[in-house]
């Protein structure tokens, strides 16, 4: 499953990347990558942990770049 979403406020290029390698590390993720210019970001991860994936992505990207949101694109 892929899911694709929308990191308003993302300013920071070294954010972006430390985001996609955090979110990269967790357990399911297949491939997870952070485009800086698009602002987007994208989740591909088995279907069953997608919810505890997504929910760990939002709490990485706050500790990473707390004026970021992250929303469905």
């Amino acid at each position: 499953m892929k899911k694709t979403f929308k990191l308003e406020g993302l300013d920071c290029a070294n954010c972006a990347a430390k985001i996609e390698k955090a979110i990269n590390e967790l357990d399911g993720v297949k491939n997870a990558t952070v485009n800086f210019i698009t602002t987007k970001m994208v989740i591909e991860a088995d279907d069953e942990k997608m919810p505890a994936i997504i929910e760990a992505a939002e709490k990485t990207v706050k500790k990473i770049e707390p004026d970021t949101v992250m929303k469905k694109a």
